[in-house]
């Protein structure tokens, strides 16, 4: 079946067919061939892949993250960031970076992350002397580090996978995120300072402070959410359920920003992304299926062990392998067909699962921002309303930079575990 498989999904890409349908339909037309299997199984694989209480969480991190773009929430947390670090040299640049993570924490979507904060930092980096494709590099690789700021819809459904803890999983990403976000940070200062892109006035006390006072409710959310979790006092889903009453509390009766006629086109776009996504993880799961059944997954060990069986080796492999489908699928579906061929190879080498979760999240996020084909990229290059193919020069020295936080991430364990040991997570 894996040829007609392979043949079916590449030829719907080519005709542009939408990621979930490729997948789907390259799935029946397999069956079809082979004949002796009934299409019902297309169906029920594709329901499975949804029905579970874990991917709830997804739909309520989506609508938390719509109703924090309104609602007020994410000009208030750029504006911490800018009371932050707008002083330094490449201080907005170093904004974006910092209101990524800031924004990461609540939104729990890569869309939602590069839309929110492409759509407010990209005009400021602009009118403040930053080349357009540049703007477009800043805000791209800042996206590409979020993917590891929890919560992340991937996080979750890598744990679903895995069958990891979620809490585990979300404490791993965050030093592996502050680890590229700070290679991010020193190459915008080196860059505004070797351009002379003027700073953003002086750091002052009372500013920040204001701005604290003014963002305070905002960080509110990721407390309740990490806290919630880490305390044992809900799960992942019920801490996006509590997200989503907390910002639409906010949004409507605190910062007075959401009108209700907003909610309906809150509420229908939300509606619409989830029924993407989850189509997206079904239609991934019944593709997964036929190469698990086809046993792909032992093909795959058997090649990669022949060479070497060095875990070093093999997370380079990893990374390779990663970030080029990233580059070509989306992240999801990425996610949910590698990474059940990949794992079990990592444990036969050695290599600690909540580890090699961390790096393949990484490795896909940075993948969707390579250009000129990351879906990422081109989604920030349509908000900052350039050309694709303008902003890859500009882009490329970010692209090094993500790769070398990868290979750090990837080859020292300890930045992703240190976190959920000492919390006694892991």
């Amino acid at each position: 079946m894996i040829v007609p498989l392979v043949l079916t999904f590449a030829g719907l890409l080519v005709v542009g067919a939408p990621m979930a349908v490729a997948m789907a339909l390259s799935a029946t037309v397999a069956f079809l061939i082979q004949g002796s299997t009934s299409l019902k199984l297309v169906v029920q694989t594709i329901y499975a892949g949804m029905d579970s209480f874990l991917f709830l969480a997804v739909p309520l991190f989506i609508l938390a993250g719509n109703l924090m773009e309104i609602g007020g929430i994410t000009r208030r947390l750029v504006a911490l960031a800018h009371a932050l670090v707008g002083h330094f040299w490449g201080g907005l640049g170093m904004v974006t970076v910092v209101g990524e993570i800031l924004f990461s924490e609540i939104s729990g979507s890569t869309t939602a992350d590069v839309s929110a904060i492409g759509s407010i930092m990209t005009p400021a980096l602009t009118h403040s002397g930053y080349a357009p494709g540049r703007a477009v590099a800043i805000v791209s690789a800042s996206a590409g580090m979020g993917i590891l700021v929890p919560p992340c819809i991937t996080m979750l459904v890598l744990a679903s996978i895995a069958n990891l803890s979620v809490a585990a999983l979300f404490m791993a990403g965050f030093l592996p995120a502050f680890t590229m976000a700070a290679l991010i940070m020193v190459l915008i200062g080196v860059q505004a300072k070797r351009e002379n892109i003027p700073r953003q006035g002086r750091f002052s006390w009372k500013r920040l402070g204001a701005t604290l006072l003014d963002a305070l409710i905002a960080l509110g959310m990721p407390v309740i959410i990490f806290g919630g979790i880490l305390g044992g006092v809900f799960t992942a889903t019920e801490a996006a359920a509590v997200a989503v009453v907390y910002g639409l509390l906010v949004g409507v009766f605190v910062y007075k920003e959401i009108q209700p006629r907003q909610l309906i086109r809150v509420f229908a776009h939300s509606a619409v992304l989830t029924a993407t996504v989850g189509f997206l993880v079904g239609a991934a799961g019944i593709f997964a299926f036929i190469l698990a059944s086809e046993k792909i997954p032992q093909a795959v060990a058997q090649a990669i062990l022949s060479v070497s069986r060095n875990p070093t080796f093999f997370m380079v492999v990893s990374l390779i392998v990663f970030l080029s489908i990233g580059l070509i699928l989306e992240g999801l579906p990425a996610v949910i067909v590698l990474f059940p061929i990949m794992q079990p190879v990592s444990r036969q080498v050695g290599i600690d699962p909540l580890h090699y979760a961390i790096v393949a999240t990484a490795a896909i996020g940075v993948g969707i921002f390579i250009p000129p084909l990351g879906v990422g990229y081109l989604i920030a290059c349509g908000i900052g309303r350039v050309r694709a193919s303008d902003a890859i020069r500009p882009m490329l020295p970010y692209v090094v930079v993500l790769i070398l936080g990868l290979l750090i991430v990837a080859l020292v364990p300890g930045i992703a575990l240190v976190l959920p040991r000492f919390l006694g997570l892991y």
